[in-house]
């Protein structure tokens, strides 16, 4: 069977369990400390990061933007399903791609970054310390400004890129639900994203990331409630 390498806090992982749930995708799970820098897993991806998929044939597939691609391009190998992660015409689905890098990019580099690797990735690795509290500070108030647009596309918009939930709705969430697990989202003071990010949450597909547990780190008392 297929097989995703991921660790449960890597939003990028997270953003792919979402996506292949979507799409109907079996495959089983593997979780991966990049940290450790396990030649067989450097053997799959020469950068060290996650995830990586294993499609049946046996080719890796490394990154989740690359992994996502590779679920657009086969959507016809599979039983068809509702979920595009890339619907539209060509300028919906660029408008997709626009945003799916803003997440992975932009907002793990201001936000994610800080905060979820500050105060989890930093522990475990060879180097472990403390979280740098400056860095912290930034990330705390960067993810202000991310809310604030995440707010402004739901207003404007059906979902973050247009009509139809796309890859950009579960990029965004994993980092969301990353930083949602220890607690770091002001949930109250953003009403339109929190309204958006509840419509995400409550999807089935969401459910086995809700059970997600690190050793370590008690997830916040609302991760789980999709009442929150």
């Amino acid at each position: 069977m297929a097989n995703l390498l991921h660790h449960p806090l890597c939003a990028f992982s997270r953003s792919i369990r979402l996506a292949f749930a979507e799409c109907r995708v079996e495959y089983e799970l593997n979780e991966e400390r990049p940290w450790e820098w396990r030649p067989e897993f450097l053997t799959l991806n020469p950068a060290g990061t996650l995830p990586v998929f294993i499609p049946d044939d046996g080719v890796p597939i490394a990154g989740a933007y690359a992994i996502s691609e590779w679920l657009s391009d086969t959507m016809d190998e599979r039983a068809a399903t509702a979920f595009q992660p890339f619907p539209g015409n060509a300028a919906a689905r660029a408008e997709t791609r626009r945003l799916v890098e803003w997440f992975h990019q932009k907002f793990y580099e201001e936000v994610t970054d800080y905060l979820v690797v500050e105060k989890v990735f930093r522990r475990f690795g060879p180097q472990s310390s403390s979280p740098d509290m400056a860095a912290m500070r930034a990330g705390h108030d960067n993810l202000r400004y991310h809310m604030t647009y995440i707010g402004h596309l739901t207003e404007t918009r059906s979902w973050l890129a247009g009509d139809a939930m796309s890859f950009a709705d579960l990029a965004a969430a994993a980092h969301l639900s990353a930083l949602d697990y220890l607690g770091e989202v002001p949930w109250e003071e953003f009403e339109p994203a929190k309204n958006w990010y509840a419509l995400v949450k409550s999807r089935p597909s969401f459910r086995p990331l809700l059970q997600d547990r690190i050793a370590g780190f008690v997830p916040a008392g609302t991760y789980a409630d999709l009442d929150f």
